[in-house]
């Protein structure tokens, strides 16, 4: 059948713009369109369900409506084309398939077409490619006709970009619409296409959630606050943390001193020499500026080394500089001079004598200069108790540390682990800021290893020595913490007792 036979009997249904086509385009071109159009899968099947039935497959539309839909959709693209522009000039450009999330979609290959009307898509009896996005809104309009501007449709209907075809035999109409017919299956789609892409139907709650918000509900209801969170920070060591101070731990109680050496050991010094010794060091440390750390390890050299070695009381003082230098080296950056310790003495003892006395140190405690101390552990445990605080509590930590040193003036803590001794002060120092709560918790429970029955002696002894620091004749400690750097926590005010359902666990 040639062209113009085909035309000819299609005369009364096609418009004055495919009469002006070329009449005379060879049929092995228009053969060759058909070809190729019949290769191209389709991806769904569209009809109008108005006028005519269901076509079940391609093979059922004669070749005359196959070549008649290429030139109708060609006149549609045309007089479709200036519309668009004009649309998209009010909407702005239209956001390409990247932004909207959307594919391309084919055009269906088997179409029965009216001569006058855009064909609304109808029925869609095929899922789309799994490569393909769908967008999930069902684009909803009634059926338009040819003689109205698609930028002027009614606002019930989506405007699509052209973009979204990949057919490759012809460039389909720059403006689609749904039916209102087609939700069900538009649905179906949006199922589809959910499964393919695993998106969740989760919705993010809007506006800014306070982290403190979130830590506090999980302590309410009994959950442990994960501390190491922050990896970003390399001096918190969050991805090993845990084993660091499961370490420290373990040997917490091999480099601890004994605990009745003053009884057994020393003949010529007692408990209270001892005290004055580290009232006097701790103003060397803050005379220096020297790390806390320094002054719980030179307390520590100190206490190991009266634990085996008898002390006259003339060289105890040569003993706590000679300690404080050893610590000095092991902790600080730039440590004090022997001259600088001989110095602070009043010229007490000479250089060798410092250097004597710090070689028999070193020697007796075998070189072993790393020990876990209080302040070790009560780093890791102030971060604890500031779980559910977004910025430090700076009068928690520095009442803490107060309570901590005070400790290391009593000779009789000593038979109390560091950590345990850090715990406590984090116990106390919570009950006086907050003495109508609870100060312990599931997540210090976790990270301390400690129930509050196993704090209760240590607290109870830590409580005495808070009411004990007023009337002290050692206030070093006191004066330092009466400071404004460190919150004047020193003069804050104990309460009397402390309830005993607190050390219930």
């Amino acid at each position: 059948m040639s062209t113009q036979n085909r035309r000819s009997s299609f005369s009364s249904s096609t418009s004055s713009s495919l009469a002006k086509r070329n009449a005379s385009s060879s049929s092995s071109e228009n053969i060759g369109k058909a070809t190729m159009a019949k290769k191209r899968a389709p991806l769904s099947n569209l009809t109008n369900v108005k006028n005519v039935a269901n076509i079940s497959s391609r093979s059922s539309v004669p070749s005359s409506a196959l070549v008649f839909t290429i030139f109708h959709v060609k006149e549609i693209e045309n007089r479709v084309s200036s519309a668009t522009k004009i649309s998209k000039a009010k909407k702005g450009p239209p956001a390409g398939p990247g932004s909207m999330g959307l594919a391309r979609s084919s055009f269906p290959a088997s179409l029965n077409v009216k001569s006058s009307a855009l064909i609304p898509c109808s029925k869609v009896t095929s899922f789309p490619r799994s490569d393909e996005i769908i967008p999930r809104t069902a684009a909803i309009s009634a059926p338009c006709s040819m003689d109205i501007s698609p930028s002027k449709s009614d606002g019930l209907s989506v405007s699509l970009d052209e973009t979204m075809s990949t057919c490759e035999s012809f460039k389909s109409p720059d403006v689609e619409y749904i039916d209102n017919n087609d939700v069900l299956a538009v649905d179906s789609i949006n199922r589809k296409t959910i499964s393919s892409l695993y998106i969740s139907d989760h919705e993010e709650k809007t506006g800014s959630i306070c982290n403190r918000d979130v830590l506090a509900e999980m302590e309410t209801n009994h959950k442990v606050v994960d501390i190491d969170m922050n990896y970003t920070d390399p001096q918190l060591c969050a991805t090993f943390a845990c084993d660091i101070y499961k370490y420290l731990r373990a040997s917490e109680a091999k480099k601890r001193p004994s605990t009745d050496f003053m009884e057994k050991i020393q003949k010529d010094i007692n408990a209270s020499m001892r005290a004055i010794l580290i009232d006097w060091l701790v103003e060397v440390a803050e005379e220096y500026r020297l790390v806390p750390d320094t002054l719980y390890l030179t307390v520590n050299y100190i206490d190991r080394y009266l634990s085996g070695n008898v002390m006259n009381r003339q060289r105890l003082q040569l003993l706590g500089v000679a300690c404080m230098m050893v610590a000095s080296k092991y902790e600080e950056i730039c440590a004090p001079q022997v001259e600088e310790f001989c110095y602070i003495t009043d010229n007490t003892y000479f250089k060798e004598e410092v250097l004597q006395m710090e070689s028999a140190v070193l020697n007796y405690l075998k070189f072993e200069m790393t020990a876990p101390t209080t302040k070790c552990f009560l780093r890791r445990f102030v971060r604890a108790a500031q779980g559910i605080n977004e910025a430090p509590s700076l009068q928690l930590e520095c009442l803490a540390n107060y309570i901590a040193e005070l400790s290391l003036l009593e000779y009789n803590m000593l038979c109390y682990a560091p950590s345990l001794i850090a715990a406590s002060s984090i116990f106390l120092a919570k009950y006086v800021l907050s003495p109508s709560q609870r100060p312990w918790n599931s997540t210090l429970q976790h990270y301390t290893l400690y129930q509050p029955s196993d704090l209760c002696n240590c607290v109870e002894d830590l409580h005495r020595l808070c009411f004990d620091s007023i009337s002290s004749s050692l206030p070093a400690i006191r004066e330092k913490y009466s400071q404004h750097k460190y919150k004047y926590v020193a003069k804050k005010c104990c309460p009397p007792t402390i309830p005993p359902e607190f050390f219930l666990s």
